[in-house]
């Protein structure tokens, strides 16, 4: 007799229907050991993003891909950003001695940017073992702060990209809403968590398993990452803008604590002043310097309410110059 031959759905269909089927396979057998470190006020739904794709995955086979465990810096409940208490499994003095395979440093809008030396040694400890490091939101920040970052990429929120790169000069931060290095990996919000976990997953088991994730969670995941402007909340060049005209603006933007004089912009973009007048005249109605300063006064805005900031002292200094001789300088409209 011969034996009955198996059937399979073709490739494109296999893959939206293989989260039917418990025969999702990968190379790695044994379950991973993942690790969330939750800091205080955390991102709730940046860390219940991230969860719920290993979760998930978890689903399709039984034994399980992940096993998950989460730490505080003490042992007992964490507060997130929504003011719900999460319980951790124990705090980093246990995480030192768990054999772990991933750590995800759980950031969040609120949470408080110090080094802490314990989790610095939980890290660096980590990383001697060939340990995956992960973070959420502004997690990067205390990978950087631990050293473990050198000859990486990274990304972190926007709101505090200027005390990162500030702080961490040496780094290369990424404006991308997510990085994923074969070792290294962060995202910037809640948003980007899910794609970022997703593509993780990818790299260390495969795209059946990520894409049969997908299908359940019905995700839709861009062909390539927006970028985030290094401000964000600054306001961003139009892309109908002329070229020309952008990259005053990024200059401007990228240089808010020692503004460029307009011989240093035309120098730049190799336009004469009287050019530039006339793009800002004819696509922004208003002039190059009242641009400049009311960007640079927008800056101080976004430091007084976000205290975390470096740069506060300087811009205050420079936009009193700049209002002192405002008068002087700007033509009346």
């Amino acid at each position: 007799m011969t034996s009955p031959r198996r059937r399979d759905f073709t490739p494109a269909m296999k893959r939206r229907n293989q989260h039917l089927l418990k025969d999702v396979t990968c190379a790695q057998s044994a379950p991973l050991n993942v690790a969330f470190i939750l800091l205080e006020h955390f991102s709730m739904p940046a860390f219940t993003s991230a969860l719920d794709v290993l979760v998930t995955a978890n689903l399709l086979r039984d034994i399980p891909f992940y096993r998950i465990h989460t730490f505080g810096v003490t042992a007992g409940s964490v507060r997130s950003d929504l003011g719900i208490d999460i319980m951790a499994s124990a705090g980093l003095e246990s995480l030192g001695q768990a054999q772990i395979d991933m750590i995800i440093v759980c950031g969040g809008y609120r949470v408080q940017l110090d080094e802490i030396p314990l989790l610095s040694e939980v890290l660096r400890r980590a990383d001697h073992q060939g340990c995956r490091l992960g973070s959420l939101w502004n997690g990067s920040y205390f990978l950087a702060a631990a050293g473990v970052m050198a000859g990486h990429r990274c990304t972190i929120h926007p709101e505090n990209a200027a005390l990162f790169s500030e702080s961490f000069p040496q780094l290369e931060l990424s404006r991308a809403p997510l990085v994923v290095e074969a070792a290294r990996f962060s995202c910037t919000n809640a948003g980007s968590a899910l794609n970022m976990m997703l593509e993780a997953m990818r790299q260390r088991h495969g795209d059946d398993l990520a894409r049969s994730v997908e299908e359940i969670l019905a995700c839709e995941r861009p062909a390539t990452p927006s970028p985030w402007h290094p401000d964000q909340t600054l306001p961003v060049p139009d892309s109908q803008h002329p070229e020309a005209l952008r990259t005053i603006l990024e200059l401007m933007s990228n240089n808010l604590e020692e503004p460029l004089s307009m011989s240093e912009i035309s120098h730049c973009v190799t336009l004469s002043r009287r050019q530039i007048e006339r793009l800002f005249t004819r696509h922004l109605d208003t002039t190059p310097s009242r641009y400049y300063l009311e960007l640079r006064l927008t800056g101080l805005w976004l430091c007084q309410h976000h205290p975390l900031q470096p740069l506060l002292p300087r811009l205050l200094r420079h936009v009193a110059d700049a209002r002192a001789s405002a008068a002087l300088t700007m033509p009346c409209r």
